[in-house]
This record gives structure tokens, C-alpha cells and sequence, in this order.
């Protein structure tokens, strides 16, 4: 089993940066591809961001592209998100998630492709 925990939520205003981590913990040997969803209120959960094992290969919802990056730090067992520009309606609960991987190439954008989840950290934007 691996355990994620998110950290660095919060409120801010509308044009600030926050950068949110994951840290996993358990079983976090082996190659694990990982992501961002999240999920606004009377919404459903919708992919953010995601990365493979190594980090060189990124996707973004088009709602992001150009303001969040993800990034991890595999001797730390941590992803990241950096998010800049935020905006009101970035305004959610975030998750991360994590798969086990055979391929250190494999990015997972799907909710269904994720054996691991966070308990979720809101972040609000106000404008």
C-alpha cells in the first residue's frame, strides 16, 4: 500500500502562486506514475496534471497548460504542483494520485487509471 499526503493548500488571492506536494509513504519502491485532479464545488472530479516516473513527460488539462507545472522528486518520494496565476475558478479540493508502473514512461490521465489517492487539500482563490 502507498500512502499520499497532500500539503501547501490554502487561500489566496486571485493572481497568486501556491505550490502544493504529495508525499507518499509504504510501499513507494518500484516506478510510479503520478497526477493532479481536483474537484469544485457541485463538480466533478477532473484530471488536472500528470507526470511519469522520471518527470520528462508531462500532460495538463487545457484549463492549466501554460500556468501549473508538475514536477517530483523521486529520492524524496514527493510531487508537486506549482501553480501560478491562480485564478477564481481554480477554486477546489486537489488531490494527488499514484500508480505503480511497468514503463518509467507511462502517464496515467485518467481517474480510473490510479490505485492511490490523497485525502485532498482545498485551495481557494478569491478574486
Amino acid at each position: 500500500q502507498v500512502q499520499l499526503v497532500e500539503s501547501g493548500g490554502g487561500w489566496v488571492q486571485s493572481g497568486a502562486s501556491l505550490r502544493l506536494s504529495c508525499a507518499a509513504s509504504g510501499r513507494t519502491r518500484g516506478i510510479y506514475a503520478a497526477g493532479w485532479f481536483r474537484q469544485a464545488p457541485r463538480k466533478e472530479r477532473e484530471f488536472v496534471a500528470a507526470s511519469n516516473w522520471s518527470g520528462d513527460n508531462t500532460f495538463y488539462a487545457d484549463s492549466v497548460k501554460g500556468r501549473f507545472t508538475i514536477s517530483r522528486d523521486n529520492a524524496k518520494n514527493t510531487v508537486y504542483l506549482q501553480m501560478n496565476s491562480l485564478k477564481p475558478e481554480d477554486t477546489a479540493v486537489y488531490y494527488c494520485a499514484a500508480v505503480a508502473s511497468l514503463s518509467p514512461r507511462t502517464v496515467v490521465t485518467s481517474q480510473e487509471g490510479y490505485d492511490y489517492w490523497g485525502q485532498g487539500i482545498q485551495v481557494t482563490v478569491s478574486s
